[in-house]
């Protein structure tokens, strides 16, 4: 859990994927972000994005403190944690020292890791499943992480994985299933997969974008077409879906959660507890 500790030197960068199409992928970073800033932690805090402005390139010159903390608001590790970020930001590592650069002093780079590999993602699932599903006895139920899935990554994949075997360990739940968009097990199957009468579905994603209101709606089979890109899709509004004897239960993105806000923190002491040389120096 997060303390009251205090970074007054320090800028946080928050790094996001956002969205050409739907501005509800940037939601979320941008609320954590304003969420943090209110706490007056840090001297700044600022969020940049892979699709929308300000980019990833420009966000090094948005900040003025000589240590900044750089944590992707991503689920997990892989191309863009591994490659993109690193790239565009000039990263070297999880410590990266920068030259002064007109009107800029020499700073330090500090490389946290992404949110969605925090241990409390687990809480976080349990907790919006709980939500959701008010009432409905968790052993009567089966709950399903979605995740994208792609060949081009095995790291998609695994971090539903680990947390399917995390929840699975709790003994909460009927059963724990992982499902993919891209990938099998898929999300199409799940009236085959599943045998509880209550289905509690949550989609391992930052943002409610078009994945979770368009493709997983089609995919689970309680929207017939994908539609318009749009905001505030109604489709989380609707709980319970009453499909082939099941009860279906859908969620928002888990990284809609407020307490994402309390994990980007835990990343930053995170990061601290690893590099305790460092830790004083903000």
């Amino acid at each position: 859990m997060v303390s009251n500790f205090q970074k007054p030197g320090s800028a946080l960068v928050l790094l996001g994927h956002g969205s050409t199409v739907n501005p509800d992928s940037s939601a979320p970073t941008l609320l954590h972000a304003d969420e943090i800033k209110r706490r007056g932690i840090f001297a700044e805090v600022v969020c940049a994005f892979w699709k929308e402005e300000p980019s990833f390139r420009q966000v090094l010159a948005m900040v003025e403190s000589p240590d900044v903390y750089i944590v992707p608001n991503f689920i997990s590790e892989g191309y863009f944690t591994q490659k993109i970020i690193p790239r565009e930001l000039g990263l070297r590592g999880p410590i990266t020292h920068l030259p002064p650069l007109p009107g800029l002093p020499a700073r330090t780079l500090k490389y946290c890791d992404p949110v969605g590999n925090h241990s409390r993602m687990t809480d976080l699932l349990l907790h919006r499943a709980r939500e959701i599903a008010p009432g409905v006895d968790s052993r009567d139920a089966s709950l399903v992480i979605v995740g994208h899935g792609t060949s081009l990554n095995e790291n998609s994949g695994l971090a539903v994985e680990r947390q399917v075997s995390r929840i699975r360990a709790c003994n909460r739940y009927a059963e724990v299933l992982g499902m993919f968009m891209e990938e099998a097990p898929f999300v199409t199957d799940w009236q085959k997969q599943t045998s509880s009468p209550n289905v509690v579905v949550v989609p391992f994603f930052v943002s409610d974008g078009l994945h979770s209101y368009q493709d997983i709606p089609v995919l689970l089979g309680i929207e017939r077409d994908r539609g318009a890109a749009r905001s505030g899709a109604e489709v989380f509004h609707h709980n319970p879906y009453q499909m082939g004897g099941h009860r279906l239960y859908y969620s928002s993105a888990i990284g809609t959660d407020p307490l994402f806000a309390d994990v980007i923190l835990d990343q930053v002491m995170h990061f601290d507890a690893r590099h305790p040389q460092l830790s004083n120096a903000a």
